[in-house]
This record gives structure tokens, C-alpha cells and sequence, in this order.
């Protein structure tokens, strides 16, 4: 009996040891993608230990959130840079310089530019630097003068404030020839990054257009001894790129490549996944190495979808999450309005926030906004209605292609690619819980009187082509709260699961 007590004992502690080990090893290792959702457009620094990630913001307002992380996998939201609207933000570029920190990025046919003296801001109005062209990649010549690179592969100078443009453009990059044979989107130079190792410049761009058919976008990459040029391309581009469409990120390009603290070498870029394409593109995280010639190519034996060892660094704990009680006294970081962010709208409280109606449909309300980072979730609020208004639950591409579930003092309103109908009449109530169900691509839909039983309306939707290669504008589905009309709407107690 003692001894089949010590055996028992025995396999007790290896099974103990072995799930420890289990444990470790999955500390050791992380996933693609790094950031799960419409994250697209990445631009990191390293400042010391500490890692800084910005991402496109488009029509979402307040916009420009800075992340930061100790091991590049495992990221906290810090603060948005920009509040005020200037239109649909694209492919921004994050910099340190002379210890202050500064995002330049296109909007509005022009160029902007924000500071800060600290990550943490206050970060200054968008100063318009009265340029066109897209994706500005700014970079510092040996004698410390400041240039941006755009995607045309001209370069501009810079005020030693980095506030003004002081020059002509200059032509000096023409890209890399993509084989006709292939099947690309469009040639569409975009995203230039440059960093300097050892006696060379390295100036890294995407090419092949960012959406299109799954083999489009790529990472290409050249090198000069001067930033200006000229330019060898690479012996090994396109560095990387998604080759098939049965792989399982589509799309992968605009890539920023960073030493981690240990001098390893990594690539941050974006791509789409397949089968969830209204999700955006994701980002994505790849180790890199150098050859012995110079140039440096993705890492041998490790694909995109692999379980990857992670690099050496604190894994920072961060409290980000999409659920919302709503009792704070202001907007969490999750939430974005699309098109601006108005504060008179908004008035917070211990009882939620209330949000002051706009416009005649939920396209011109300006919906409050969120990420989800989920194939399959559960979304829900509590809602309260003040006044002839209307309020809603929905999943919102853009002004024109939405829907969900809503509601006013009298119906329940379906909302089906922008169609909206009462599809539960009568029901005369200014305080309901609406709940979306989203099960891959098919959204259910539900109201509640006491926010425990639950009723589905007959409307169901599929939303596997709200997405950008057949809307066009680079949007994804977002989670949304829309205040509609004459009135105000008080949302409480967002909960956001994934299924």
C-alpha cells in the first residue's frame, strides 16, 4: 500500500512538473497576430527598454493611440495624439528626436505633423505641413538635417523643428520591379522606413497595393551609403509576402524593422486573415536576421502563422478591454468617434454616459466605436432614451453600410445593410439591453426588457463582404453605440465576450 502510495505521489509531481513546464515554455512563445483587429499601417520605436506602436486612425476620432510594450508582444495603450478632426488619417510615422517625440501622417490631401515633449503628452494640435503625397517616413542625415521619404520615393526637407517643409521634392527611389506574371493589386510604392546599420541606409517599403488579391502587398527593401540614394534593391526581395492564398495571412507588407534590447532583429507589418477580412488588417510580428553581405531576410524556418519564441523582455500586464461600465469620468481608450470627436456630445456620469443625438440615421450620427478582436463575440448595453431619438447596437463599416438592432420610444428597428424597419412594433419602452451574437460571419440579434431574458428578433445578417476589396475605404467592422436624432441616449454596462 506505501508503495503504490509513493507511485501515486510520483505521478502527481511529474504531472505538477510537467504542466509548470508547459507553463514556461508558453510564456517563452506567442501567436500572430500581436494585434488582433484592424490595426494596420504599423510604425514602432525602441526609446531604450521601452517600445511605442501608432497605427493608421482614418475616420476614427480621438485618433493616433500610442501603445507601448517592454517585449514587443505584449502592448499597453498609453494615449491618443490626436483630437482633433482632419480627416481620414493614414499611414502615420513614429519618431524620437532630440527628446521629443513627434507623428507625422497624411490626411486631407496634405501632411500633419503632432509633438509631445513626453510619449505621454500632451501632444500638440496637427501642425499642417502644406504638402501632398502619402506615407512620409522621416529619417536624419549624417550631419543631424531632417528629411521625410513619401510613397512617390521623393524626399522633402525639414525645418530643424520638424514643424515646416523647407524644400522641393526630390526624386531619388523608383522601387523594386515586381514580375508581371504575378498577380498584385498595383505597383503602389507606399510606406518608406529607413534606419542606418553599420555604413549603410536601409530603406524599407511595401509595394503591390495593400489589398486585392491575397498575393499583392509585399516587403521590399534596398540600401544605400547615403539616404539619398542611389539605391541597390535587395538580392532577396520581395523580403516577404504572401505567396498563396490558402496560406492563412493575405496581404502581408508595410513593414518597420527594430533591434529588440538583446540586438535581435525583428519586423513589424501588417496582413489580413483569411476567411475574416472585415476584420482589417492585423499586425504582425517577425524575426529577422542579417546576411553576411549586408542584408537582412526573414528568419529561416519560421512562417507567419508559427507559434514564434518571443523576445527577451518584461511582459507588461495591461488593463485594456473592450467592456465598459461607463462610470468614469471620460472616454476610455477602446472608443472612437467616426469623423470627430465632439466633447459637448458627451456627458459622463456614475450613471453612464450620455451622448446628445445627431443626425436622421446612424450614418450621420457619429457613432461611438470599438475593435473587436474576436471571429465570434457577444456584445451588449444597457440603453436609455431621453427625447424623439433612436438608439443602437451595431456593427458599422461606414456612413453607408451598417447593422444591427435599435430602437425608439415605440419599436424595436432591424437595421440590415443600412435598411431600417420596425420588425417589433408596439413595444413602447425608453429603457431596453440590446445584444448583438456574431458567430463568424452571422450576427443575431436581441433585446431584453430586464437585461436577463432575452428576446431574438427575426432578422439575422452575414457581413463577410463588409470589407475593403468591396466597399473600397479601408475600414473594418467595428462594434458601434449610435445617438440618433432629436434627444440623448445613456449607454451603461458594455460587456464584450468572446465566443
Amino acid at each position: 500500500m506505501k508503495n503504490i502510495f509513493r507511485i501515486l505521489i510520483i505521478l502527481m509531481s511529474l504531472a505538477i512538473n510537467a504542466q509548470h513546464q508547459k507553463s514556461r515554455q508558453n510564456a517563452e512563445i506567442y501567436k500572430n497576430p500581436i494585434f488582433a483587429g484592424d490595426y494596420p499601417d504599423p510604425s514602432i520605436i525602441r526609446d531604450g527598454e521601452d517600445y511605442y506602436i501608432v497605427h493608421s486612425s482614418f475616420n476614427y476620432y480621438p485618433g493616433l493611440l500610442i501603445w507601448t510594450s517592454k517585449d514587443l508582444v505584449n502592448w499597453r495603450p498609453i494615449t491618443h495624439a490626436l483630437k482633433k478632426s482632419v480627416g481620414s488619417v493614414w499611414a502615420p510615422d513614429l519618431v524620437k528626436y532630440n527628446n521629443k517625440f513627434y507623428i507625422y501622417f497624411p490626411a486631407n490631401n496634405t501632411n500633419y505633423v503632432v509633438w509631445a515633449d513626453t510619449i505621454n503628452g500632451p501632444w500638440s494640435d496637427p501642425v499642417d505641413l502644406k504638402i501632398g503625397s502619402i506615407d512620409p517616413g522621416h529619417f536624419v542625415d549624417n550631419k543631424g538635417n531632417r528629411f521625410i521619404y513619401f510613397s512617390n520615393g521623393s524626399y522633402v526637407p525639414l525645418s530643424k523643428d520638424g514643424l515646416s517643409v523647407t524644400g522641393k521634392e526630390i526624386h531619388a527611389y523608383d522601387g523594386w520591379k515586381i514580375p508581371r506574371e504575378w498577380s498584385i493589386e498595383c505597383f503602389c510604392l507606399e510606406g518608406p522606413k529607413m534606419i542606418k546599420k553599420g555604413e549603410y541606409y536601409y530603406l524599407t517599403v511595401a509595394e503591390g497595393g495593400t489589398a486585392g488579391p491575397a498575393t499583392s502587398h509585399m516587403v521590399i527593401s534596398a540600401r544605400s551609403k547615403s539616404p539619398f540614394g542611389p539605391w541597390e534593391n535587395a538580392p532577396n526581395n520581395p523580403i516577404i509576402r504572401t505567396n498563396d492564398s490558402s496560406e492563412k495571412w493575405w496581404s502581408k507588407g508595410h513593414a518597420s524593422i527594430i533591434d529588440d534590447v538583446k540586438g535581435n532583429w525583428w519586423m513589424v507589418f501588417h496582413g489580413y486573415e483569411n476567411g475574416y477580412y472585415n476584420m482589417g488588417r492585423q499586425t504582425l510580428l517577425q524575426p529577422i536576421e542579417w546576411t553576411k553581405d549586408g542584408w537582412f531576410k526573414m528568419k529561416e524556418g519560421i512562417k507567419t502563422e508559427d507559434e514564434i519564441k518571443k523576445p527577451v523582455g518584461q511582459s507588461i500586464k495591461s488593463d485594456f478591454k473592450l467592456s465598459d461600465t461607463f462610470t468614469g469620468t471620460q472616454l476610455n481608450q477602446q472608443w472612437q468617434f467616426f469623423d470627430e470627436y465632439d466633447s459637448q456630445r458627451i456627458t459622463f456620469s456614475s450613471n453612464g454616459i450620455k451622448i446628445k443625438g445627431k443626425g436622421k440615421s446612424i450614418g450621420e450620427s457619429s457613432p461611438l466605436l470599438c475593435t473587436p478582436s474576436d471571429h465570434s463575440y457577444r456584445a451588449e448595453v444597457e440603453v436609455e432614451i431621453e427625447g424623439n431619438g433612436s438608439a443602437g447596437l451595431v456593427l458599422f463599416y461606414d456612413t453607408k453600410l451598417y447593422t444591427g438592432i435599435a430602437f425608439d420610444k415605440e419599436n424595436i428597428m432591424a437595421i440590415l445593410r443600412v435598411w431600417q424597419f420596425p420588425t417589433e412594433k408596439g413595444v413602447n419602452k425608453r429603457h431596453l439591453f440590446l445584444r448583438l451574437e456574431k458567430k463568424e460571419q452571422v450576427v443575431n440579434m436581441f433585446y431584453s426588457m430586464d437585461g436577463k431574458g432575452w428576446l431574438k428578433i427575426e432578422n439575422s445578417a452575414e457581413v463577410s463582404s463588409f470589407n475593403h476589396n468591396v466597399l473600397s475605404g479601408f475600414m473594418s467592422l467595428k462594434l458601434g453605440l449610435s445617438s440618433v436624432g432629436e434627444g440623448s441616449v445613456t449607454f451603461r454596462n458594455f460587456v464584450y465576450r468572446p465566443k
